[in-house]
């Protein structure tokens, strides 16, 4: 993770923030790159690898007819990962990736498109969140690691635009 991500982990802790990942083309990249930086401990409570559509489900609490009707690559999806991972394991912000990857195109979803977001906590019956789509080029790696950058900017700025 680029020094920004020691910036990152110093705002959270600051603001007595914490952050949840729920990840799926990712892997398990983002909460690697959180967890790399010295001092994470203090902010980030966990993840969750979703890389099955299923899981997204009965884990993170994603509608199911949703994935069935459209797919895990969706902005919903990504929304929903977001706001599950953050309240599963108790966090301030929840964030999440969904898209592929690559090599091969799935659900008639192109390879780069990825939705990213994040979530943090909830106003009464309102979800608080920021969710985009990208559409990325190169190999799975390029993809992946564009991602991982992305979703952790897109945290940065929410956190410094003091959003909660």
């Amino acid at each position: 993770m680029p020094v920004q991500g020691e910036a990152l982990i110093g705002a959270l802790v600051r603001r007595g923030d914490t952050v949840a990942v729920a990840e799926s083309l990712t892997g398990g990249l983002v909460c690697a790159a959180l967890t790399a930086v010295p001092g994470a401990s203090a902010v980030v409570r966990g993840s969750v690898t979703s890389y099955a559509t299923d899981v997204k489900a009965s884990v993170l609490g994603v509608n199911a007819q949703l994935l069935r009707s459209g797919g895990a690559v969706q902005a919903e999806v990504a929304r929903q990962m977001a706001h599950g991972v953050r309240r599963l394991l108790g966090a301030t912000h929840g964030i999440a990736t969904t898209g592929v990857a690559g090599p091969d195109p799935q659900d008639d979803v192109p390879v780069g498109r990825v939705f990213i977001a994040v979530a943090w906590d909830d106003a009464p019956g309102v979800p608080l969140d920021e969710v985009r789509m990208l559409d990325l080029t190169g190999d799975r790696a390029a993809i992946r690691e564009q991602t991982v950058t992305a979703v952790l900017e897109l945290l940065e700025s929410c956190v410094a635009e003091g959003r909660e």
